[in-house]
């Protein structure tokens, strides 16, 4: 591409500009709310924006732009992870999301809109609760400081998947690329197989789980100390009162906050199992003689280092180097070169996972590539 031979300088490892632009470039998922805003006030063909700009203008940045391969130099990442800047991004995409949900509560209750508008509205809101929404609760969620997991916690709240909080950290990160982990897809299956499985016993996992931890610490599973159990109501205190809220300020009933809060948290936790699909499709660990899995390594997840996704979803499409090093936060994250790289940022997979034919018909031969490359074994 002419464009990406012509700024080739600007993505060296030793260049400091792309460093720089990251800064900036990690505010772009407020673009997201702009877009669902603006096209709530415009109405019409506006709602679909920020459908556009995820799914049609994110795709072909990433394509015409070159992939960002550079990392940040191994002597400067201890202070990059102390760098105060980029926790305080997240903090603030918290409560931007906060403020954009209960204005889409208003918005339902107080306008009548068509089913098209709904929708379009619905998903949108989706796409920043889930797309952008989990995608922070994630990296929060992997920190040990209180107020980063309370906030990722806030997050999952907000679209009913809050269980995520454990099975991923506990569960995923331990099983990953075996046939014991839910959220690991198996080459050939279907992302619509994937998602009920990965939904049905990722929630049994954390069950599981967290019955686990009670048990060492010798309490009850249904003690007041089982996450589980808040995390099955928080959600929904959190939707009655903006349900009693808004029905009080309207003078009737409001059924339309709590029908589009649970709509929105399903199309939003559907996004997160999307991503997991396309994050680890078809990966495997070997089993080694003593019955244990061979070590998780960057090996074991698909890279994507595309620019402008990565700029939106916090370089979580870095995710080779995120499992092989989950202390390490977003900003230092490692492209990876020898991990299965995927054709395309997250926003172009996606549409590729709802069919499965082309899926298949990109990925299989990938994958197989792949291994014969790197030599590595199918586990059958």
């Amino acid at each position: 591409m002419v464009l990406g031979t012509k700024y080739k300088f600007l993505f060296s490892p030793k260049n400091t500009t792309l460093m720089a632009m990251k800064k900036i470039g990690f505010f772009s998922a407020l673009i997201l709310p702009a877009l669902l805003f603006l096209g709530m006030q415009w109405g019409g063909p506006f709602l679909w924006m920020i459908h556009i700009f995820v799914f049609l203008l994110v795709p072909l940045m990433d394509y015409v732009i070159q992939k960002d391969k550079a990392n940040v130099p191994a002597a400067e990442v201890s202070e990059s992870m102390k760098a105060q800047f980029y926790k305080l991004i997240t903090f603030v995409w918290v409560y931007v999301q906060l403020a954009v949900l209960i204005w889409g509560f208003y918005v339902v209750s107080t306008q009548e809109l068509s089913m098209i508008s709904w929708i379009a509205f619905a998903t949108g809101m989706a796409l920043i609760t889930g797309g952008i929404g989990i995608t922070v609760a994630h990296e929060l969620g992997h920190r040990t400081e209180k107020i980063e997991q309370t906030y990722s916690k806030i997050l999952l709240m907000t679209v009913c998947y809050m269980h995520f909080f454990i099975e991923h950290n506990r569960g995923h990160h331990v099983r990953v690329a075996t046939p014991e982990d839910p959220a690991t897809s198996r080459k050939g299956e279907t992302f619509y197989a994937f998602w009920w499985r990965s939904v049905t016993q990722g929630y049994l996992s954390s069950w599981h789980l967290e019955a686990e931890r009670l048990k060492k610490k010798g309490q009850s599973l249904w003690s007041l100390s089982n996450q589980m159990i808040w995390f099955q109501i928080l959600p929904l205190v959190f939707i009655s009162f903006f349900f009693g809220l808004f029905s009080y300020l309207g003078g009737r009933l409001v059924w339309e906050v709590p029908a589009f809060f649970f709509i929105q948290s399903i199309l939003g936790f559907s996004l997160l199992e999307l991503v997991n699909y396309l994050e680890h499709y078809g990966m495997q660990r070997k089993r080694l003689p003593s019955g244990q899995y061979e070590k998780v390594t960057p090996l074991h997840s698909w890279n994507a280092s595309q620019l402008v996704s990565n700029f939106l979803l916090f370089q979580l499409q870095r995710h080779s180097d995120h499992h092989a090093s989950a202390h390490k936060r977003y900003q230092v994250l490692d492209h990876n070169e020898d991990s299965p790289q995927l054709p395309a940022g997250y926003s172009a997979m996606i549409i590729l996972a709802f069919i499965p034919p082309l899926w298949f018909a990109v990925m299989d031969p990938r994958l197989a590539e792949w291994q014969k490359e790197r030599n590595i074994e199918l586990v059958e």
